[in-house]
């Protein structure tokens, strides 16, 4: 496994990271607590010292779960989780509000048992948050109360993530980028590097698409967010198949199998494609089983991919992705 510095932070995390979403079983049509238990003891065996999570992920039981992992564990395991989403309505002002954010990291703190939090993200609030002063004033009051680490952002689009990057105790931002989302690498990445500020690159296979498991008559359970989300009914659609439709997916998927090397699967290829951008400082996958946690981790181990298998992805993307996608996020 590769390591690599998070921001400022001093913090060493893993480049291919544990995407927890998917453990808490909300949106996801359920989970097994002792399977999410046995892959994520999977993914630290196979060197993951990166964990992410939210408090909104299963009401809290994701962030539980992780909480028994690092009581359960000698490693030194660096926690990310996120607040805000719990906001009733979901607003700008809320995140402003420092009782109710304050609240919600307490809650956090109790769930995952411990006396910090590594990296509190924000969880994609409106934009209009990143432009609000005292919203970055309360995070960094939560740091000097000594409940929070460090601190970053995770956003829906790259205009927030740019402003993100003005506040000068950010130190992360998380932003979906992968095979069918290219924006990031124009501008973010490269800004996120300059500004010495880590990059999480999270639905790195766009919710299952880019590992070309799926054809066109692959259906879900009516719980998963790959049913009732498409259109976004529920919350932002380039959360789901990063707002790709499923069809064209599928399709584009397709195209990009030829430039997954012998031995390994797709899944690792578009893992391995994430982590060849400079800028890029962890990508956090899902797991659900031991077998796609060991193999999430073994991404980190394949050759970085030639110029021919780089300029096919933007060939795919600009013939199949681009014109629906590129302009929204």
């Amino acid at each position: 496994m590769e390591y690599r510095e998070l921001g400022r932070t001093g913090l060493e995390i893993s480049a291919v990271g544990f995407g927890a979403w998917a453990i808490g079983g909300s949106d996801w049509g359920g989970a097994d607590d002792e399977a999410s238990l046995r892959a994520l003891h999977t993914a630290i065996d196979h060197g993951i010292n990166f964990i992410d999570t939210a408090d909104v992920y299963g009401d809290g039981r994701s962030e539980r779960l992780v909480g028994r992992v690092l009581k359960e564990r000698s490693e030194r395991l660096i926690v990310a989780t996120k607040a805000g989403r719990r906001l009733d309505p979901h607003t700008a002002a809320g995140y402003a509000d420092r009782a109710t954010m304050t609240a919600f990291v307490e809650r956090s703190l109790r769930n995952l048992d411990v006396e910090a939090i590594d990296l509190l993200q924000l969880h994609c609030p409106p934009t209009e948050a990143y432009h609000m002063r005292e919203v970055f004033g309360i995070l960094d009051g939560l740091v000097e109360d000594g409940k929070v680490r460090h601190y970053g952002v995770s956003v829906e689009k790259v205009e927030e993530g740019l402003k993100a990057l003005e506040y000068p105790g950010v130190q992360s931002i998380q932003v979906i980028f992968n095979m069918f989302r290219l924006k990031p690498a124009e501008t973010l990445l490269p800004a996120a590097r300059d500004a010495d500020v880590g990059i999480l690159a999270r639905v790195p296979l766009a919710s299952g698409l880019l590992t070309g498991k799926f054809d066109a008559d692959t259906t879900f359970d009516p719980g998963d967010h790959r049913s009732f989300n498409r259109e976004g009914e529920a919350f932002d659609v380039g959360e789901t198949f990063s707002g790709v439709d499923f069809e064209t997916g599928v399709r584009a998927a397709e195209e990009l199998r030829v430039m997954v090397p012998e031995g390994a699967t797709m899944a690792q290829a578009a893992l391995r494609w994430i982590l060849s951008f400079p800028g890029v400082t962890s990508t956090i996958p899902g797991a659900r089983t031991e077998r796609q946690a060991a193999e999430n981790a073994e991404a980190a181990e394949l050759p970085p991919p030639s110029e021919a298998d780089l300029q096919r992805v933007r060939e795919v993307y600009d013939r199949y992705i681009r014109e629906a996608v590129h302009h929204r996020w």
